[in-house]
């Protein structure tokens, strides 16, 4: 099979197109026969070494496509079963053996593309929304990179729940798609003060809570964001880590609260993932909530992919197609 492989940390160049010999199912686990896998930027920290892990690998922790191949025990999927998953590596091949258990089946209505642009950046929107921080109608938040891939989805959840939305953005094209997906208030993160703009738009107040992907270029004024008692949600660090903080700084800017959550701690059981899943994609389908594909590329330009997701131009989902 072909596949994307890294044999030592590096930039996009080490992401090489090779042929390997085709995955084959453990006890547990599902061969899919990828269609679509979902580029994130935990594929880019897997890439670089940030998040270590043993190498060579085939990077990719999202992928959607066809179940052909059942490995001893499964009972959750069947082979012909159209599925999607967020987890482990592997979905930036053309097969990747997946544990069952952590597969989701694809309602009619939803495209194998749809849901490998949404399992992950989709149930992240969604436990952030519902469970880091649980909006509701008298909440404002802030949401940063509002026309990324998370941010287009969190939009809309947010607003599902009857939340104020403020969303940084760095050009007047994001600033129309956040809008579009829910935002009432829109900022240029590289020509406004977003910390007096939110705190002018609030009454001088703050917010209950931003949602931070950026990390480190945002992350100080994401806490000067904040409403007495306010929560930062810090799920990412597009820009860089996150550099120590003392935490007497919480203190000093209103008993704030600062959390780092991540995917698997949300979807700990198949049923917190098939409830997670369910809803998004459940939404989809019933085309309550719109999935914005920036762009598919052929798996062998992956590397091209890497370039376009770490410059920050994409509005959206990137794609690579096997």
């Amino acid at each position: 099979m072909k596949a994307i492989q890294v044999d030592r940390p590096g930039g996009p160049e080490v992401l090489e197109l090779v042929e390997v010999s085709d995955a084959q199912p453990r006890e547990g686990e599902a061969l899919v026969e990828i269609e679509a896998a979902g580029v994130n930027f935990i594929d880019i920290y897997h890439r670089t070494g940030a998040y270590p892990l043993s190498y060579p690998l085939i990077p990719g922790q999202e992928g959607a496509g066809t179940v052909v191949k059942l490995g001893a025990g499964v009972t959750e999927v069947a082979p012909g079963d159209r599925v999607a998953f967020a987890s482990d590596t592997g979905s930036y091949a053309e097969l990747a053996a997946v544990p069952a258990a952590k597969l989701v089946r694809l309602p009619e209505g939803v495209t194998t593309k749809q849901a490998a642009a949404v399992m992950l950046q989709g149930i992240t929107a969604h436990y952030l929304s519902t469970s880091t921080y649980p909006l509701g109608p008298e909440d404002t938040c802030l949401i940063h990179a509002a026309a990324g891939g998370v941010g287009l989805l969190l939009c809309q959840m947010a607003k599902r729940r009857g939340a104020r939305v403020f969303g940084t953005v760095s050009t007047d094209e994001k600033a129309q798609r956040a809008r579009e997906a829910g935002a009432d208030q829109t900022m240029h993160y590289t020509t406004e003060d977003f910390v007096a703009e939110t705190r002018r738009l609030t009454g001088g107040e703050g917010v209950q809570v931003v949602y931070d992907g950026v990390g480190r270029d945002t992350f100080d004024k994401s806490l000067d964001c904040l409403a007495v008692r306010g929560t930062l949600v810090l799920f990412g660090q597009a820009s860089g880590a996150v550099p120590p903080i003392d935490p007497q700084i919480l203190n000093r800017k209103g008993s704030l609260y600062l959390t780092r959550p991540s995917i698997g701690h949300y979807t700990r059981t198949r049923e917190e993932l098939l409830n997670r899943a369910g809803d998004v994609l459940g939404w989809i389908a019933a085309g309550k909530l719109s999935v914005r594909i920036f762009r598919a590329l052929p798996l062998a330009e992956a590397a091209e992919a890497h370039r376009l997701l770490e410059s920050r131009r994409t509005t959206g989902k990137l794609l690579l197609i096997p």
